[in-house]
């Protein structure tokens, strides 16, 4: 199998490896959530990855709902959940895996990453993303239909507000009239990471991109997407160690073989990092997803061991 980044498939110990913040399944007790990212930390997760959904539609709204998600399915705000994970840990990486960008106001994503950004003494990592949601689109203010296009402006603006105490910006969407945000976050820029596998969310990220989070479950499926990938970069002039790879396990079936196999593969696809997803796995306490996580460790402490 070819290496796609370079990296040792028989070692885990260049991936980094976090936890999907079980968003749809963890309740509103704030103990409960400080317990299951402070144990993530305590355990050596390498980060916190978070889902982004601001508001849920009726299913039975006129025209009906066909959405994974709904009004009732539970999403806390991604910054703010993050802002708090800051303050009760130390060494987490904190990452959204996606923040939906094009139907967020541009300037003020870039000032509330920024302020993230110090607060947690440069553990960000900004996973940006177009979305599917047109409800939510609509109930932003924001054009659905053009978002693809705006991304690519907005990423170029948060740039430079990032790194620029004063900012002149004329753009196609964006005018910014010599204005600035303050404090400047510790990294600049902030690594901007893509989610998206149609070929056109490819490209972006091989041009624009520190990294490409995939949803695809296995590594298997997801080679089509990234020899597609390599070619994008090698296109761009870029190097492929300039463009990480975010991957996703299910902790389902729960078995530790079936982990070190899942781990393994993704290793030698060149997975830079990966996190473990214990939702949709029938848990019903946040102990429990607590204790999938320390079950996990394990089995990634020994791998990393041998």
């Amino acid at each position: 199998m070819r290496l796609l980044w370079g990296r040792d498939p028989g070692r885990l110990n260049t991936m980094k490896i976090g936890v999907v913040f079980p968003q749809t399944e963890i309740g509103n007790d704030p103990a409960a959530i400080r317990d299951y990212i402070q144990t993530a930390e305590g355990l050596g997760f390498s980060h916190l990855l978070v889902y982004d959904h601001v508001l849920g539609a009726n299913p039975q709204r006129p025209g009906g709902w066909t959405g994974p998600y709904t009004h009732l399915t539970p999403f806390h705000e991604v910054f703010v959940l993050l802002a708090y994970a800051a303050g009760i840990t130390q060494r987490l990486g904190l990452v959204t895996g996606v923040v939906i960008l094009p139907q967020r106001q541009t300037a003020l994503v870039a000032k509330q990453a920024a302020s993230l950004d110090v607060l947690s003494a440069g553990r960000l990592r900004l996973g940006v993303g177009l979305g599917w949601n047109e409800v939510e689109y609509e109930a932003l203010n924001e054009d659905f239909h053009n978002r693809g296009k705006r991304i690519e402006e907005q990423i170029e603006l948060m740039r430079r507000l990032w790194s620029d105490p004063l900012v002149t910006y004329k753009g196609k969407w964006h005018s910014v009239p010599d204005a600035g945000i303050n404090p400047l976050p510790v990294q600049r820029p902030i690594p901007v990471w893509f989610g998206g596998s149609a070929e056109v969310a490819l490209r972006r990220a091989a041009r624009l991109g520190d990294g490409w989070i995939t949803l695809e479950r296995s590594a298997a499926l997801v080679r089509p997407a990234l020899d597609m990938l390599v070619r994008f970069i090698e296109e761009a002039g870029r190097e492929r160690s300039q463009v990480g790879l975010e991957a996703r396990i299910s902790y389902k079936p729960g078995d530790p073989n079936t982990w070190e196999e899942t781990l393994r593969a993704w290793q030698a696809v060149g997975a830079t990092h990966l996190s473990i997803n214990t939702m949709s796995c029938g848990f019903k306490t946040p102990a429990e997803h607590i204790d999938a996580i320390r079950k996990f460790a394990q089995v990634a402490d020994q791998m990393r061991n041998e």
